[in-house]
């Protein structure tokens, strides 16, 4: 699952820079972005978000206690429903993007508008992918759907590089790019649908199982508290730029780069692990087996980190080359380049923290208790803000950076700390505090060497057409990767010999 995702990230990371090539960094690109972000937003609530997550548990404790069939007959009235819901939000948001451009007088803000009902229809295919591949993720089917997320990117791509540089007309050819990203949208939920019936749990559909209502009702109930959670991110995730705001004009893209690369293993990895162990973890806690939960746990955890740590380290003292390498070209200078690295310098000290919430929360969600990280997410998110006026004047967006790093750990001691109150079962947090410490060893010693030496690889690998710092911070990264591996089997860490088992068995 994490190299499908890896496979959509670079991908993705491609159709950027062609993005910004065709569109540019103005009206044009806005206007997109704008319009595009609209779907987007429907897919992290109820695709991927708290319906999706809600579901794996719920349809896990099916399967266990009641079989395929019966699942087979839930599922018949969760996607009839759903479905429903989606044409509505559909129809309604064109209908309100049609009468706002009476008033519009920006053309930015009309292209947008005149993209909206054009982009909403990929809200119903993307909404159901997500639901789609959360059922198959039950099944422990997971490569395949991850590996269905390309597909937008292969459309855009394609769009962008063939289709695009003949049309003349902005609008037209915005307009294709619409219509690539709902062709993706289709043949993805064809795909995965067709996935569903090969692994035997496509939906049985009838009047009478479209009339069950308990499963909807069930299913909103576990819903309802991470629809209210997603609505205070958005909202806090919205505050925060607006301080960046009032800090100055370099401060907000530099939050937006540093998170946009700080992200990959999060995105990579982390989901990677919390998807996998959200299924693990929903079969455990249908069967009542809280010792095989925490054991899953643990694992997420101490892998999770394994992983991130050195993640973390190389990305703190390597992130003033990692930016100029990503993004130093055209309009983005060497002290944007500096205002960026800034930023990075606390958010990459928080990649273990962020990734360990996914791990964390998947314990939550998998025995269907929603309300509790919902509750822990309003306090932290309302520290989150008072740091934010404590930190923003003396640190700039830094301490922006900061105050999210130090919430984010508090969330994840809370969710712990309440976890274990909750099943009433040790953790084995000792045996995670162990492995955090063996990878900080492992990955922070050789970082610093590598970095001293860092310097003087500059003048040396220099190679014409890259950036000066790509080749050094390649060697660099290639060496410590291969170092943190050797310091590791020097340790007898337990996660190499586990980590090659399951690669085997894959």
């Amino acid at each position: 699952m994490a190299a499908a995702t890896l496979f959509s990230r670079v991908l993705g990371f491609l159709r950027e820079i062609l993005e910004a090539s065709v569109l540019g960094g103005g009206a044009v690109a806005s206007s997109w972005f704008l319009a595009f972000m609209t779907p987007n937003l429907f897919r992290r609530i109820l695709g991927e978000g708290a319906l999706g997550t809600a579901l794996v548990p719920t349809i896990s404790h099916i399967i266990e206690l009641r079989g395929k069939e019966d699942a087979k007959r839930q599922l018949a009235a969760i996607f009839a429903w759903l479905g429903l819901v989606l044409v509505l939000v559909c129809i309604l948001v064109s209908v309100i993007a049609i009468i706002l451009k009476l008033w519009v007088k920006d053309p930015s803000g009309i292209m947008a508008l005149n993209l909206i009902p054009l982009l909403m229809p990929y809200s119903f295919f993307i909404c159901l992918i997500g639901i789609t591949g959360s059922i198959l993720n039950t099944l422990r089917v997971f490569f395949l759907p991850a590996l269905g997320s390309l597909l937008l990117n292969i459309f855009l791509i394609v769009c962008l590089l063939f289709i695009c540089p003949g049309i003349t007309d902005t609008a037209r050819m915005l307009d294709f790019l619409a219509y690539a990203v709902l062709l993706s949208g289709v043949i993805q939920l064809i795909l995965l649908l067709g996935l569903m019936y090969w692994h035997d749990i496509f939906p049985s559909f009838s009047i009478s199982n479209l009339k069950n209502f308990e499963i909807l009702s069930e299913l909103w109930k576990l819903t309802l508290p991470g629809l209210i959670g997603a609505s205070v991110v958005q909202i806090s995730f919205f505050i925060d730029r607006m301080m960046a705001y009032s800090i100055g004009p370099q401060a907000v893209p530099a939050l937006n780069y540093s998170d946009r690369i700080v992200y990959l293993p999060i995105g990579v990895f982390a989901i990677a692990f919390g998807s996998v162990l959200l299924a693990n973890m929903s079969k455990s806690a249908a069967k009542g087996d809280t010792a095989e939960l925490v054991a899953s746990l643990n694992l997420g955890l101490r892998h999770v980190l394994f992983v991130c740590v050195p993640i973390a380290a190389f990305t703190v003292l390597f992130r003033l080359p990692i930016v100029r390498c990503c993004f130093l070209r055209g309009k983005f200078t060497e002290s944007d380049a500096i205002e960026t690295a800034w930023a990075m310098l606390f958010f990459g000290l928080g990649i273990p923290a962020f990734c360990a919430i996914k791990i964390t929360l998947a314990a939550f969600y998998s025995r269907k208790d929603m309300k509790t990280p919902v509750k822990i997410s309003f306090l932290c998110i309302f520290l989150n803000l008072i740091l934010n006026v404590i930190l923003m004047f003396p640190m700039q967006q830094g301490g922006l950076a900061l105050a999210t790093v130090i919430s984010s750990i508090l969330n994840n001691c809370l969710l712990l700390y309440f976890l274990k109150k909750a099943i009433r079962h040790d953790l084995g947090l000792e045996q995670v505090g162990y492995s955090l410490l063996r990878s900080l060893a492992a990955s922070v010693i050789p970082a610093v060497i590598l970095f001293y030496f860092y310097k003087n690889l500059g003048s040396i690998y220099a190679i014409k057409y890259l950036p000066p710092d790509a080749m050094p911070l390649m060697i660099c990264g290639v060496a410590f990767c291969i170092s943190y591996a050797l310091i590791s089997w020097l340790c007898r860490s337990r996660e190499l010999p586990e980590l090659a088992s399951m690669f085997r068995r894959g």
